[in-house]
């Protein structure tokens, strides 16, 4: 099983990415559970949500220890960064998270400038999107093929078709990104 934990910003679209892992996790015959936290708050608050996928039958929503978290902001990564597993993954937007931030020295860190990266793929909003192909490009959890296809029918069934071009276009930079800087 694979524990993720997103947390950002309301409005950087931290559920849309645990979303679209659970859409692909279906796809696949997974089992999958999704557990978002955010309250009452308007964008700007706090927003996370626990994704857990598994062969297996999940027999609890709670999240001690994650595989992965995606921090798309300072509070998010301080606030969740503890609950990494020895050895886990952490994915920070380092457009809003600063340089000299110290991290523990049991995980992985892996820092891409997510939001700045939508913003010159014209897609302000997408940060996220970004974040979601940095995520396929260094993990094993779905072939980038597999979380790419899922964005046309999620933001059809969102209603929000016009945007699915400039996601797609947000995604692939983010498994590129990742890709160069793996090289």
């Amino acid at each position: 099983m694979k524990e993720i934990i997103c947390a950002g910003f309301a409005g950087q679209g931290v559920l849309t990415i645990g979303m679209l892992l659970v859409h692909a996790g279906i796809k696949q015959n997974k089992q999958v559970l999704f557990y978002p936290s955010y309250g009452s708050e308007v964008r700007g608050g706090t927003a996370s949500c626990v994704v857990k996928i598994s062969d297996k039958q999940i027999a609890s929503p709670v999240c001690k220890k994650a595989d992965i978290v995606i921090g798309m902001n300072v509070p998010a990564v301080d606030k969740f960064e503890p609950f990494l597993k020895l050895g886990g993954v952490l994915f920070v937007n380092s457009s809003l998270i600063p340089d000299d931030r110290v991290y523990r020295d049991d995980i992985k860190v892996i820092k891409v400038p997510v939001t700045d990266i939508a913003a010159e793929a014209e897609n302000p909003r997408g940060a996220n999107i970004v974040m979601l192909g940095v995520l396929a490009g260094k993990t094993d959890l779905f072939k980038p093929e597999s979380l790419k296809a899922m964005i046309h029918p999620f933001f059809k069934d969102a209603g929000k078709e016009e945007h699915v071009a400039k996601n797609v276009a947000c995604f692939e930079r983010g498994v590129q990104e990742y890709q160069h800087r793996r090289n």
